[in-house]
């Protein structure tokens, strides 16, 4: 036994070096706790619902420690996903931010579609915040630990946390303890402003029974995009932002047995555009004849301001009964949410405008009629878990519980264009939009969840175990639609003649089960082998109507019809391993994955009609590999690796049929194509440095690199051709190319490219500065190279528009500090 012991350790650490060196510049995903003599700590972690060591845990799993976020160089989540295996975001700017995990992603979420749910579960504490774009960036301090677990976890946490499920865990009140903590940053960017943020904590004990924990925070994001105006004038910094706010959480411990934990946060974030690169703009690029303007490096071309704004408010109560044997657990939800979004979308105005009008004398003025987009969405969710829960040490741990979740969701749009009505002869106001509106829309959601879940893992052995889970759910969703303007055409009531406009009432409802099975045996002490087969669901939904009077002839054949959307189902099926050695300072885990997905919700741009469909693909899949390595040789030196392989693709086809009759592929949707926006290679890498000098203090440096593969942001993107725009396309020799628009004159080019692949990034991040018992002050560089990396493509009007990426915060220089009181 002890051969094979020795042989299967072996082949493991060689298993971790061929994925190092193979995939070169890698971060551990956070296995270490806060930094200890000698050997590694131990990393409580809560996956299952109860308290337990992440080497115990039966599945792969991530836990970083505040203090390991910070030096890495984190400042939001889009940073944080780089340093973990398996986990990626695409980032659409502050608070526009969309995870995948695995792999397993079904493309970019746009702004206008409020009825797509998520794939990733995201939790603060026991709460549920996750929405499928607009989950809540959250400022990362004053928290314990955050949590990526792997793999489908809709057994315990259900719907939406298909592909994995993200855990902010904050740090709670402590009776008869006071501790303070502020700290405070100020940076510089290259080729941008400053930044800098301001935050404190403090815990105040309040009797023997009773404790709060207050949390405030200010932070400023620095602007580093520059806006091309009318007339050649620039705008600096036009992406800068303020994400402010505040948590109290209230701990009453009446008893040994009772503890009541109630708590509000409230989240206030503004920016003042987004950070988006134009590369070609209908109304500024050096084409035309009339004009012709060249956009730079970070620039990007507007007419009017643009911005965000999202209050993001969460009461919460948890409740604890210890039975002695079993605890009772309660946790009752309140989310409020009102996000308004403002975008210049004249350009978008602009290209229908030209269609609409041809080459009159006055179309240079009339496509440049400002046409600002307003987004508005109103959110507000009750939820309630309550479980039961074993209190461990027996030889079957079991949970048992009931979920219900209510969210009511008000989202609309609308186009204010000041003289569009009599611009291109449509009264607008002779229908449901206000007058000089194109576009406008009203829509509300009403869902309803209901589930029961369990869990039990048999202790059969000192090393063998077994779990098995089972979640049960019903749901049902109901939308009210209205459609209006010149762009939009109109809904009309159902069952009316002559047709009336106004309101389409639409619903879906569906049910079914999350099952998990898994196996663990530990050879050793120190290692851990898993195995384990878990479906997870991401539910269902309702298409908006196109926008049919935009439409060509292909795109209305193509995606007209398409009402409701399908569960979304993944079986994955992974075997793990989790070890430890030279008494702890070494601990490396790795896992390989397999996930069947069926019915997958792939978003597609209905090109023209600027509009998105969600379509269900029959089948597709990811497979993979991911391990993570931390070392810690001696109490000096940290090492850190962590790495992702992975082929997610397309198995099937979704085709239709257009205005000819000839069968075509709808929106890249073709079987072999990659799943969109999680590349297939993903590492980091990290080397920390202490030091001990004079009196009690340490100098210490980390550094930071992390590599990021090539991915696209759509379907659609892969197709053949989608990176051109030409004059007389689509054609039949270019069916995937965007139409040129002509304005500005005549244009010295019919053809216009780009690449729509994203292509792969590596950044580098140091920090480095002294600390002491109770303080800390450091330096640090981020995104040491200055790489501007495409982060996910952006375009309006199936590229005839505007085409743009969102690009990454160029190099910072910063400083850091820290007390403790």
């Amino acid at each position: 036994m002890g051969i094979i012991r020795s042989s299967f350790i072996r082949n493991l650490a060689f298993s971790v070096a061929v994925i190092g060196w193979g995939a070169l510049p890698v971060l551990a995903g956070a296995q270490q706790a806060e930094q200890a003599p000698g050997a590694l700590a131990e990393v409580i972690v809560t996956a299952q619902k109860r308290t337990a060591n992440l080497q115990d845990v039966p599945f792969s799993v991530s836990a970083s420690s505040e203090a390991q976020i910070r030096d890495t160089g984190s400042e939001n989540i889009v940073d944080l996903a780089r340093n973990i295996a398996g986990f990626a975001v695409a980032d659409l700017g502050p608070g526009q931010s969309q995870m995948a995990i695995r792999g397993i992603s079904s493309g970019q979420v746009i702004r206008d579609q409020p009825g797509v749910k998520e794939q990733v579960g995201v939790y603060l504490d026991e709460s549920p915040i996750s929405v499928a774009l607009f989950t809540p960036d959250l400022e990362l301090f004053d928290i314990d630990r955050f949590e990526v677990l792997r793999g489908p976890q809709g057994t315990l946490f259900g719907a939406g946390s298909e592909a994995g499920t993200v855990r902010y865990i904050t740090r709670q009140p402590q009776i008869g303890k006071f501790e303070a903590i502020t700290d405070g940053s100020f940076e510089q960017v290259a080729h941008g402003g400053q930044g800098g943020s301001v935050r404190g904590a403090v815990n105040i004990p309040m009797s023997d029974i009773a404790a709060a924990r207050i949390v405030v925070y200010w932070h400023h994001l620095p602007g580093f995009i520059d806006a091309i105006q009318p007339g050649g004038g620039l705008r600096k910094d036009v992406n800068d932002g303020d994400r402010a706010g505040m948590r109290l959480a209230l701990l009453v411990k009446p008893t040994d047995e009772l503890s009541i934990t109630p708590r509000v946060l409230y989240q206030n974030l503004t920016t003042n555009g987004y950070p988006r690169v134009d590369l070609y703009n209908i109304l500024a690029n050096p084409y035309t004849a009339v004009s012709p303007v060249s956009i730079g490096r970070l620039e990007q071309y507007t007419q009017l301001r643009e911005g965000l704004s999202d209050q993001f408010l969460l009461t919460d109560l948890k409740v604890d009964y210890s039975l002695g044997r079993a605890t009772l657990t309660s946790v009752t939800s309140y989310t409020h949410r009102e996000v308004r979004v403002l975008r210049d979308a004249t350009q978008l105005t602009g290209s229908v405008t030209v269609d609409i009008l041809g080459a009159v004398p006055n179309i240079e003025a009339a496509a440049r009629v400002n046409s600002p987009l307003y987004d508005r969405t109103g959110l507000n969710v009750i939820s309630e878990e309550i479980r039961l829960a074993s209190n461990g040490n027996e030889q079957v741990d079991w949970l048992v519980g009931a979920f219900f979740q209510h969210v009511n969701r008000h989202y609309g749009q609308d186009l204010p264009t000041a003289g569009y009505d009599a611009l291109i002869g449509v009264p607008g106001s002779a229908t449901n939009a206000p007058v000089d509106t194109p576009f406008f829309s009203d829509l509300s959601y009403r869902l309803k969840q209901y589930a029961g879940f369990g869990e039990a893992t048999w202790h059969v052995t000192g090393q063998l175990a077994l779990t098995g889970g089972l979640r049960y759910y019903k749901f049902s969703e109901d939308k009210d639609v209205l459609f209006a303007g010149a762009f939009a055409g109109e809904t009309f009531v159902p069952n009316t003649n002559p047709p009336v406009p106004g309101v389409i009432p639409a619903s879906t409802n569906s049910s079914g089960t999350s099952p998990r099975a898994i196996v663990s045996y530990k050879l050793t002490d120190d290692v851990q082998l898993n195995a384990q087969a878990a479906r997870g669901f991401r539910l269902g939904g309702i298409n908006d109507p196109i926008n049919l009077p935009l439409c060509s002839p292909t795109d209305r054949a193509v995606f007209g019809n398409k009402s409701n959307w399908q569960d979304e189902k993944t079986w994955n099926y992974e075997i793990g391993a989790k070890t430890q050695w030279l008494e702890r300072r070494v601990t490396f885990n790795v896992a390989a994955f397999y996930a069947d997905i069926k019915d997958l919700q792939a978003t597609t741009t209905a090109g023209t009609c600027s509009s998105r469909v969600v379509f269900n693909v029959p089948t597709a899949r990811s497979a993979g590999v991911e391990a993570e390595l931390f070392a810690r040789p001696d109490v000096n030196w940290d090492f850190g690796l962590s790495a992702t392989f992975l082929d997610a693709k397309l198995t099937s086809s979704v085709t239709s049929t257009d205005q000819n009759g000839n069968v075509v592929v709808v929106g890249g949707l073709a079987n072999g194509n990659r799943l969109p926006t999680a590349p297939k290679a993903q590492a980091a890498a990290s080397v920390g440095y202490t030091l001990p000098v004079m009196d009690n203090r340490e100098f210490f440096a980390n550094l930071t690199v992390q590599y990021v593969g090539s991915s696209f942001s759509q379907f659609e993107n892969e197709e053949p051709g989608f990176g051109a725009i030409c004059a007389g396309c689509p054609s039949a020799a270019a069916p995937n190319a965007a139409r040129l628009i002509v304005l500005g004159g005549p244009l010295s080019t019919s053809l216009i490219t780009f690449n729509p692949e994203l292509p792969s990034y590596t950044l580098a991040n140091l920090r480095f500065g002294l600390k002491g018992a109770r303080w800390q002050a450091a330096g640090y560089v981020n995104n040491i190279t200055d790489k501007n990396a495409a982060l996910a493509l952006d375009y309006e009007r199936g590229r005839s528009a505007r085409v743009g990426f969102l690009t990454n915060q160029p190099r910072t220089y910063g400083v850091y500090g820290r007390y403790e009181f």
